[in-house]
């Protein structure tokens, strides 16, 4: 059993003994942590806080113990219900909540769930508001509120329809020029919640014709539900055989957006952010940040736009500080992570939809034709195995030094770019392992950047 604790909530495999698996204790005492520390930090008068959960087969008993818990610390929840994490993050705004959870593994498999932690902004706590939620449940540090303190739950199932309006009111986005373009569009959606929001916005956007492919939100996933190619040769195989314009997928909890070009090759994930960020530089001039594990096409992009670009920390949190430092007008990850501020600063994979098809429908192209025109990268992601003895940091420290000459970036680990490559080396925070993320322009060229700094690796490690 598995059970990760990190300041971004906690996740792990249900069941199993407690302080192994996400047990049923482990719930409670986290989210009680959670809800005290929101007690201790928040100004807000009403003792409110949204919960919504994905599709997973877990999903209902986790927030039994969620709601529970957080009525037991006082507090009244708003209960969405199945909800993706953008529709969740849109919710505690609009509920003027003083935070949210959201019970969801994202990517990971079946038999993994785990809570995601908001503050009264619907984001995600920061490095230290996550290190005290943690330090209250080791201490297990919280007191349980008297009988006539006890909270409330509120059924509210409307935030679906209300964060697709949202969508729809959004500037950049045509109705009329999809609806016009009379699209073909494929979605799967891993049997999750997107299962049900995507192809109703998709109708709402005056796409008539919508083929459904794993849309069923029942939590039984019918495949591995990282939207990454090897996981996604159904639609592959459907687009090559239909006459769909393009295909979407998401992941069980909607916040990451692949595309499927009509075909039947991946868009690549990189490029979601890419292509959304063009039509929106083409539109409002600003400037642009993404997290130094994404592709140089954003910056690229943005300079041509005569724009500024920023790189962040991995890290979705990482991200939005930088956008807010720098004033960014979109930004985003690089796994299909799409982040606009002009609706809310979160990944969302209905924004990324609805100003992807507008770009699609006002540019007369096809798909493929579109990712032609941008500048052509490939990522590789490798990783090099050490002696639990051996100083990581040292390691990277060395590596730094080494390359001195080039550019570098150490906010997160060390980023090296080249003239035309860039490689990015992170420590893991579970295991002895360097994680090695590089890209050039062939996919051949990007792993031998990664083997070449293996070696740099090896000769500083002797081993």
């Amino acid at each position: 059993m598995s059970l990760v604790k990190s300041i971004s909530g906690i996740r792990g495999t249900i069941g199993g003994v407690p302080g192994e698996g996400l047990s049923p204790l482990d719930i409670v005492k986290f989210t009680a942590a959670y809800a005290r520390f929101i007690n201790d930090s928040t100004t807000l008068k009403q003792r409110k806080i949204v919960v919504g959960r994905d599709a997973r087969i877990s999903g209902q008993m986790v927030e039994g113990l969620v709601t529970a818990t957080l009525n037991g610390m006082g507090f009244d929840v708003v209960s969405i219900g199945q909800a993706t994490t953008p529709t969740t993050e849109i919710a505690v705004v609009m509920e003027k909540a003083c935070g949210g959870i959201i019970i969801t593994a994202s990517h990971n498999p079946a038999q993994w769930n785990a809570l995601k932690l908001l503050n009264h902004e619907g984001e995600f706590l920061n490095d230290a508001q996550g290190k005290e939620v943690l330090r209250i449940a080791e201490a297990e540090d919280f007191v349980f509120a008297p009988v006539d303190q006890l909270g409330t739950i509120y059924t509210n199932n409307t935030y679906a329809d209300r964060h697709i309006d949202a969508v729809l009111g959004m500037n950049l986005v045509d109705v009329k020029a999809i609806s016009n373009a009379n699209f073909t569009v494929a979605v799967d959606a891993v049997n999750s919640v997107g299962g049900t929001i995507i192809p109703k916005l998709l109708r709402a956007l005056g796409v008539k014709n919508i083929i459904e492919l794993n849309c069923e939100p029942n939590g039984k996933f019918a495949h591995t539900p990282e939207p990454i190619p090897e996981n996604l040769t159904h639609i592959s195989s459907l687009m090559r055989n239909s006459k769909a314009d393009v295909g979407f997928v998401v992941d069980p909890d909607v916040d990451r957006l692949a595309i499927v070009m009509e075909n039947g090759e991946m868009f690549v994930e990189e490029y979601t952010l890419v292509s959304v960020a063009d039509y929106v530089l083409s539109h409002t001039p600003g400037s642009t940040v993404s997290n130094l594990s994404s592709s140089r096409a954003l910056a690229d992009i943005t300079h041509n736009h005569g724009c500024t670009y920023s790189a962040a920390a991995v890290g979705e949190v990482n991200v939005v500080t930088k956008m807010k430092e720098t004033g960014a007008v979109i930004g985003g990850e690089g796994n299909g992570g799409v982040i606009y501020p002009a609706l809310h600063y979160g990944r969302d994979a209905l924004v990324g939809v609805a100003l992807f098809l507008t770009l699609l429908a006002k540019s007369g192209k096809t798909v493929s034709e579109l990712k032609a025109g941008y500048p052509q990268y490939a990522i590789a992601k490798n990783k090099i195995e050490l002696t639990p003895s051996l100083d990581v940091d040292a390691i990277l420290t060395a590596v730094k030094e080494k390359y001195n000459n080039e550019t570098i970036t150490d906010i997160d680990g060390v980023k090296i770019d080249f003239p035309d490559s860039w490689v990015h080396l992170r420590k893991s925070n579970t295991e002895p392992i360097i994680r090695i993320y590089s890209e050039a322009q062939t996919m051949e060229k990007a792993n031998e950047l990664a083997e070449s700094i293996k070696i740099v690796i090896r000769e500083i490690t002797g081993c």
